[in-house]
């Protein structure tokens, strides 16, 4: 009886480990999942903000533009640098000054035409930030203005030229997707 009452013992102290490594293993991988959407939350700000203003230069509106821009430069402002990973911090830290000194453009001009050329640089700047970290889940693709020579990105497959807004706005076409 007592190697019985033993073998039982034994057999729920194995079970109990089991369990344990079981719930240990689970809240590590929900824990990683956390800290991975921590780190794409935030680059998905900065990317969200960056489409706000692509968006009101396709409404060809410069006063919206100027102020998408300056939640821009608060997105950027916001990164969390110590939660990014390594990798991620490499790659914005890299192109931070850029994004500041395009987004400040459109944010103080009020003149379409110079927030449509500092945009330009702001996409090509983004677009160099999304091939190395990852900025969404979903796909971004890269548009392209024959006319102008110039590329931005959007979140969807349909043009909507910021170029040119009203006048040419389904001008160009999708040369990239990340």
């Amino acid at each position: 009886m007592n190697t019985n009452i033993q073998a039982q013992k034994n057999t729920t102290v194995r079970v109990a480990k089991k369990i344990f490594l079981s719930l240990a293993f689970l809240i590590s991988i929900q824990y990683t999942f956390a800290q991975d959407s921590t780190k794409t939350n935030q680059l998905s700000t900065l990317l969200n903000a960056y489409y706000n203003v692509k968006n009101a230069l396709v409404g060809s509106d410069a006063t919206a533009a100027a102020a998408k821009s300056g939640e821009l430069i608060s997105a950027i402002g916001g990164i969390d640098m110590k939660a990014l990973s390594a990798a991620d911090h490499t790659a914005f830290m890299g192109t931070l000054d850029k994004l500041k000194k395009d987004a400040e453009t459109i944010a103080t001009s009020g003149k379409i035409e110079t927030q449509r050329t500092a945009l330009s640089s702001l996409s090509n700047t983004i677009f160099t930030l999304a091939k190395t970290a990852r900025l969404s889940a979903e796909p971004v693709y890269q548009q392209y203005c024959p006319m102008k020579k110039m590329y931005w990105l959007s979140n969807e497959t349909a043009i909507k030229n910021p170029y040119y807004g009203k006048a040419m706005l389904t001008c160009g076409k999708v040369t990239e997707t990340l």
